[in-house]
């Protein structure tokens, strides 16, 4: 399984990127897809998932609302839209894949990587 990741830059404070990540090699429907993120100096961060099995959701504390994650199974392609960014959500940003259903927001579970792109900020 390989991941590709797209769609960082740098944007103004409360702009909007929309990330994407495209799964290949495996059957994209059985994974659990995530996203994390890591800021200089800091560890990586849980930014959300979306299960394979049923379609939940979950994001971060940090979110509130702001991040929309979804899955385009045709495109076998998942997608972090990101709006009123903030300079604090300056990072790389990983997208993972697991076959599994559980601890989900911890990057342990995730077997597959992505190779991150980068998202700027500036306020």
């Amino acid at each position: 399984v390989q991941l590709q990741a797209s769609g960082g830059g740098s944007v103004q404070a409360g702009g909007s990127l929309r990330l994407s990540c495209v799964l290949s090699g495996g059957t994209f429907r059985y994974y659990t897809m995530g996203w994390f993120r890591q800021a200089p100096g800091k560890e990586r961060e849980f930014v959300s998932f979306s299960k394979w099995n049923d379609g939940t959701k979950y994001y971060g504390d940090f979110v509130k609302g702001r991040f929309t994650m979804s899955r385009d199974s045709a495109k076998n392609t998942v997608f972090l839209q990101m709006n009123s960014l903030k300079p604090e959500d300056t990072a790389v940003y990983y997208c993972a894949a697991s076959t599994g259903l559980s601890y989900l927001d911890s990057s342990t579970y995730y077997k597959y990587w992505g190779q991150g792109t980068l998202v700027t900020v500036s306020s």
